[in-house]
């Protein structure tokens, strides 16, 4: 059950138009390398100029920034992006014809915050001690429904006005979303780190501290997405002692710190091989932020 941040309406044209950009968290890898090296082709000077990974609070993953998120658009400015791209389409829909047509409207946030929240699995005790690896009861209920709700459209307007309009406003106010190749790095990354000899060996220690505990994982993520926990509306005692469990035995051994500076080494090195793909991608969203804040 790995939750993290997103954003998604079963109905593709409300999606376009409301300028929601699909969560980009980890993703299978599509072999861009499996080491934290420094880059061969641009050399450890290009390395120097690559943001670095931030640490807020020590004890709360939520406040841990990656290197890559410095060449995403913040969820400020994704909202503001969003939002301004919402009303553009809007008008543009009620000039076309369909006054009643309205975007979709913003999702709420369910499960992690921010995109090292939950990326390397839960961490809030108390949370896990009623929810075990479920999100917040009432923000998944907001979630739901907004979702039932907001992918429902009753004006009628035909697919060709709405992307019509999609089209007229990409060039006014181009959606805020990170190029490709930055997705690319943060999945790849992600993935790439699990590989890392000190994270498997970290993973090996919260194995042998759960077995201790009765509950047989290979790896942490194992946990969370076990089948026993998959229905949403059912939290299970298991399923709670569980997941305590599982944080005890991630903050013995420290695991998403070590998970979280691998993962970083390993994005500031892609991010050196891709450097000016990236800092464009990070440029053109200031860009649509800008034309944004001028409509």
């Amino acid at each position: 059950m790995r939750l993290t941040k997103k954003a998604v309406v079963p109905a593709a044209a409300l999606v376009l138009a409301a300028g929601v950009v699909i969560a980009y968290h980890a993703a299978n890898g599509t072999g861009m390398g499996t080491t934290a090296q420094p880059p061969r082709a641009n050399g450890p000077a290009v390395l120097g100029q690559v943001a670095h990974a931030s640490v807020g609070d020590p004890g709360d993953p939520a406040t841990w920034r990656l290197p890559i998120e410095a060449y995403m658009p913040a969820e400020a400015q994704e909202r503001l992006v969003a939002s301004t791209r919402g009303e553009l389409i809007d008008q543009c829909m009620d000039k076309a014809g369909y006054p009643a047509w309205k975007p979709a409207p913003e999702l709420p946030a369910v499960g992690g915050k921010t995109l090292t929240d939950w990326r390397y699995g839960i961490h809030d005790v108390q949370m896990a001690a009623k929810r075990g690896y479920h999100p917040d009861a009432e923000e998944q209920k907001a979630y739901d429904e907004a979702m039932r709700t907001g992918a429902v459209d009753t004006s009628g307007a035909p697919d060709d006005a709405v992307r019509a309009c999609v089209a007229q406003v990409d060039s006014q106010v181009p959606a805020a979303q990170p190029a490709e190749i930055v997705q690319q790095i943060s999945g790849d990354a992600f993935t790439e780190s699990q590989k890392d000899p000190k994270v498997v060996a970290v993973f090996a220690k919260w194995s042998s501290c759960m077995k201790e505990k009765g509950y047989i994982y290979s790896k942490p993520l194992d946990a969370s997405d076990d089948p026993r926990f998959n229905d949403p509306g059912q939290v299970t005692r298991l399923e709670i002692k569980t997941a305590e469990a599982d944080i005890a035995c991630r903050g013995q051994y420290g695991v998403a710190r070590t998970w979280f500076d691998s993962e970083s080494a390993i994005q500031r090195a892609k991010i050196a091989d891709h450097l000016k793909e990236v800092t464009e991608s990070a440029k053109v969203t200031r860009e649509a932020v800008a034309r944004a804040k001028a409509v």
